[in-house]
């Protein structure tokens, strides 16, 4: 998962962006609001940490002003704030989530899942293919765990076909029709498949010999 921290305190920044990092997660920090705001328009980012109280441009300001721009990313305040007039402040410019600091890393982890779970799924665009692994048809995004599964072209071309043909089989003339266009010796199919099939947890993919290959 690609996140952006926007935090002025060096300390708890370093700090977070570390226990992500050995998380498997990319994570981009940043102590101004403003500068943070142009940041996203650059990256395509998967969740937003954000303080409330920094320098340029708060928090609040920050995703009411995404909010304008129609960008919506699932936003995780953190602060020290316990007033509850602010709470709903943050909820009304649309975050999924409060940390109220202090906090325990492993409280951030289970926030963090739990608000990028829920603002996916709720888009039609998100496929779940098994146990914590979804494909984002919108931005072409696999995510196992919240971490992403880089695909090539040709890996990515094959699983959105398997999914448009989710619980049917995928014979290798569809493979040909659909993701090449033509005629690749069935040896190719395999190969491609197999590469695909070697990047996802065991059984995503099924074999059904002599006839192909199928998502349930």
């Amino acid at each position: 998962m690609k996140i952006l921290l926007l935090e002025d305190e060096y300390s708890l920044r370093i700090s977070v962006i570390e226990f992500l990092e050995d998380l498997g997660h990319e994570v981009d920090g940043y102590m101004d609001g403003l500068v943070a705001f142009d940041a996203i328009f650059d990256k395509n980012y998967d969740l937003l940490l954000l303080d409330v109280n920094v320098p340029s441009m708060t928090g609040f300001e920050l995703l009411q002003n995404l909010r304008k721009e129609e960008k919506k990313i699932p936003t995780i305040f953190l602060t020290s704030m316990v007033d509850i007039e602010n709470l709903k402040e943050g909820y009304k410019r649309g975050c999924c989530d409060y940390i109220r600091k202090p906090f325990d890393l492993l409280e951030l982890e289970l926030r963090i899942e739990q608000a990028y779970a829920s603002f996916y799924l709720d888009d039609s665009s998100i496929v779940e293919l098994g146990d914590e692994l979804f494909y984002d048809a919108t931005k072409s995004k696999l995510m196992y765990k919240g971490i992403e599964i880089v695909l090539r072209k040709t890996e990515k071309d094959i699983l959105e076909v398997l999914i448009k043909h989710k619980n049917s089989v995928v014979s290798t003339q569809m493979f040909q029709d659909e993701v090449w266009g033509e005629y690749v010796e069935p040896a190719t199919v395999r190969v491609q498949v197999n590469n695909l099939r070697q990047k996802l947890p065991k059984g995503v993919i099924q074999n059904r010999r002599g006839l192909g290959y199928i998502i349930e």
